[in-house]
């Protein structure tokens, strides 16, 4: 019996030092972002140096009002949601239907098709900016949401490929074959039959797009001239200039970019990380 409680008491130590061990690893994790919020809401005198860390002494809300006027950040979240969603939406139906072509129909190249696709995975994205901007301004394209969209998915392609393509080659091709005997064509296979069962591969070729077009910086400021089409990235890097002597609007509109992003692993992490694992574990 004493050997019992002996036990016990070792494992409530164990678990109090683990829950304090975590417990400091969070606030760690999440101090950042406290941070931020309070940031956003103080004034210069309190964020250099009255009142670096700890909570306001004003609740300066206008900060968000500035940033979201006179610093055009509601525009610029507008650009950035139509730009990313498009991509997402674009990169997720032309990946799965290359896919299938490459993984589940016999025709003469494929092989030299789908690696030609898995080059691009060996390309710096932002080693094509020349080259892409040259297009573009043939093409007059610059300046407007096709400036982005179509880059951000011609490079999306590949990883998606991959990624598709591992979940793809799982799928029975049994099921083809029982289709296509009630009567199922190649597009009703594939829309009826494949694209139902490539969810967790979907959701996964989302979530990447997603943080690749969302953050993405570089092209964003080269082949965008005219601020209508600034994406969040962008119109935060040009708040500098708006507001060179205060930095609450600025901190304001880093905490409205940053908020999409932890709402959607809030709402969506048992999602997000089966879908990984998924990846992982098909690729």
């Amino acid at each position: 019996m004493s050997k019992f409680k002996e036990y016990m008491n070792k494992f409530k130590i164990k678990t109090i030092f683990t829950y304090i061990i975590l417990g400091i690893w969070a606030i760690i994790n999440l101090f950042p972002l406290y941070w931020l919020f309070t940031f956003s809401l103080k004034s210069n005198k309190e964020i250099f140096g009255g009142n670096v860390i700890g909570l306001p002494k004003e609740w300066m809300w206008s900060n968000f009002h500035r940033a979201l006027t006179i610093g055009r950040v509601g525009r610029y979240f507008l650009n950035s949601v139509i730009v990313t969603g498009i991509t997402i939406l674009l990169t997720v139906i032309f990946a799965a239907m290359a896919t299938y072509a490459l993984t589940r129909l016999v025709w003469k190249g494929r092989k030299t098709f789908n690696n030609v696709f898995m080059l691009g995975l060996t390309i710096p994205i932002h080693a094509a900016i020349l080259p892409i901007f040259l297009v573009l301004s043939k093409l007059k394209m610059l300046s407007s949401y096709q400036a982005l969209i179509v880059p951000y998915v011609g490079f999306a392609l590949s990883m998606a490929i991959l990624i598709f393509s591992g979940f793809m080659s799982g799928i029975p091709r049994e099921l083809d074959e029982a289709a296509c005997i009630d009567g199922c064509g190649v597009y009703g296979i594939f829309f009826r039959i494949i694209l139902p069962l490539l969810k967790p591969a979907i959701s996964t070729v989302a979530i990447f797009t997603y943080l690749q077009a969302w953050n993405e910086l570089m092209f964003a400021v080269v082949f965008i001239r005219d601020s209508d089409y600034n994406t969040l990235t962008v119109g935060i890097q040009s708040l500098q200039g708006t507001f060179s002597t205060e930095w609450g609007p600025i901190g304001a509109a880093l905490l409205i970019t940053t908020v999409p992003t932890l709402l959607l692993y809030a709402f969506m992490s048992k999602k997000i990380q089966q879908s990984l694992m998924a990846g992982a574990i098909k690729g």
